[in-house]
């Protein structure tokens, strides 16, 4: 690995560095819910929230949380804990209200 890099991405192994492009993965999953979001509101010229915006704020906190562990940070790992709580809610919800309907 290149110094550069590692300077740039304050990392100083290869374990490091594959778990920074990781946590770049996970927080394209959070850019792709609101892609989505962004983009299923405006065709429906509404707001919407579609069900896939759940599973990739699932997918991604769940990766942001294996991150924030992995780095041993206190306040993201509580702050992505909650969010992976609310995102699984949200889905169990969803589908709850669709086996009563």
């Amino acid at each position: 690995m290149t110094e550069w890099l590692e300077r740039l991405l304050h990392v100083s192994s290869m374990t490091e560095l594959w778990w920074v492009i990781f946590g770049f993965a996970a927080q394209l999953m959070f850019t792709a819910r609101f892609l989505l979001q962004w983009i299923a509101s405006e065709r429906a010229k509404d707001s919407v929230m579609p069900v896939a915006f759940w599973y990739f704020s699932l997918a991604g906190g769940v990766m942001l949380l294996s991150y924030a562990v992995y780095r041993a940070d206190p306040v993201f790992i509580l702050g992505q804990s909650l969010g992976v709580v609310i995102y699984a809610r949200n889905l169990w919800l969803i589908y709850a209200k669709r086996r009563a309907d």
